[in-house]
């Protein structure tokens, strides 16, 4: 196992640069998952770390030492890649012994390693069957096995869960978690999917254009999201968003919207009249009032999901969602009165997206 350190690197193809300045410090034995919307460069930075893409500027180190020069077989890493890169005519258990062969490993060594790989992963009633005979999730745990029987420093996984069906993803992501709590090597993963990071992560690298918004764990990012980008990215369904400007109103502080809604703020905040906010409140953490003292919001649709009600909603000018655990019966067209938890309010500077300090 090893500390991976990323100090300040950048990434250019010819005329465009797709990484900028990013700094990033991975614990020894930390699980970080680097996640963002396409294009962001997070599966750029993890094929740097692997030694597949150069480094334009900056360094990255693993154990302490520099491999910017360091080719990929020497890095002392494993990767698990999307599409599983077995090799359709080998078995199970070859695929699993190849880079163990190549690196010519002891017979025993081979044998060994492979069997409690295999045991890990519930494998080895699958040892003599080929690629073509296995499920998705199947193939996907060979190729982590293959990893695995090189017993590397840092495992990198680049979005290994992509190209299966929901309900299995769901199983996968909980196997690689407990896959990490027991071998409790370094790894990096890279997704697209919030929900994959904050369920797997010790920590988690938002990204966007290139650049490090935010590094911290799962909840803090929930709770304390620094910019609008990563309040809007992390959580599901989304947050709202209003735009609005703070008013005096009966000698307490609210927001007006823009269509003239007033949403309450916290007794005693302290942010001036006239300041041009975004106020944020996420779909959850609304409450259905009866009275007067609730914000307005017409009812377009009702989602049932069993276990919760989502509605969508026309709210201070906006699109809105709210979700409910409790069963209530809405109309589409009717209006609800909800009211936003004051304490879990998110206030986001207008002009800079950035948080206002609470």
């Amino acid at each position: 196992m090893a500390s991976v350190e990323i100090r300040e690197v950048d990434k250019v193809f010819g005329s465009t640069q797709v990484l900028f300045g990013v700094s990033i410090d991975i614990a020894d034995g930390e699980f970080v998952v680097l996640v963002g919307p396409s294009g962001c460069g997070k599966s750029t930075l993890l094929r740097m770390i692997a030694g597949l893409e150069e480094i334009t500027r900056g360094e990255i180190l693993i154990g302490g030492r520099v491999v910017n020069d360091v080719p990929p077989r020497d890095r002392d890493i494993a990767m698990v890649f999307q599409n599983y890169a077995l090799y359709p005519h080998m078995t199970v258990r070859e695929n699993m012994a190849f880079s163990l062969k190549l690196a010519k490993a002891p017979r025993q060594v081979i044998e060994e390693r492979v069997d409690r790989a295999a045991r890990i992963l519930g494998l080895t009633e699958y040892f003599d069957r080929y690629p073509r005979q296995l499920s998705g999730g199947q193939r996907q745990r060979v190729a982590m096995g293959r990893a695995i029987v090189r017993d590397p420093q840092v495992f990198l996984f680049d979005e290994p869960l992509s190209n299966l069906d929901a309900k299995l993803r769901v199983q996968m992501r909980t196997e690689i978690k407990a896959l990490h709590q027991r071998l409790k090597t370094t790894s990096i993963y890279v997704t697209h999917d919030q929900i994959e990071a904050m369920t797997m992560a010790d920590r988690i690298v938002v990204m966007q254009d290139g650049r490090v918004e935010q590094v911290g764990a799962p909840l803090e990012l929930y709770d304390r999201p620094v910019n609008l980008f990563v309040a809007g990215f992390i959580g599901s369904p989304a947050m709202n968003f209003f735009e609005a400007t703070v008013r005096r109103e009966n000698a307490h502080p609210v927001a007006v919207s823009r269509d003239g809604t007033v949403l309450p703020l916290p007794e005693g905040i302290g942010i001036e009249e006239g300041r041009e906010l975004v106020y944020g409140i996420r779909p959850e953490h609304l409450t259905l009032v009866g009275d007067s003292a609730g914000v307005p919001a017409e009812v377009v649709v009702v989602e049932p999901t069993g276990a919760e009600t989502l509605l969508v909603m026309n709210m201070a000018g906006g699109p809105a969602h709210a979700v409910f655990r409790e069963r209530h019966e809405f109309r589409p067209g009717e209006t609800v009165r909800l009211m936003p938890d004051l304490g879990r309010l998110h206030l986001f500077d207008r002009r800079t997206g950035q948080r206002i300090a609470d």
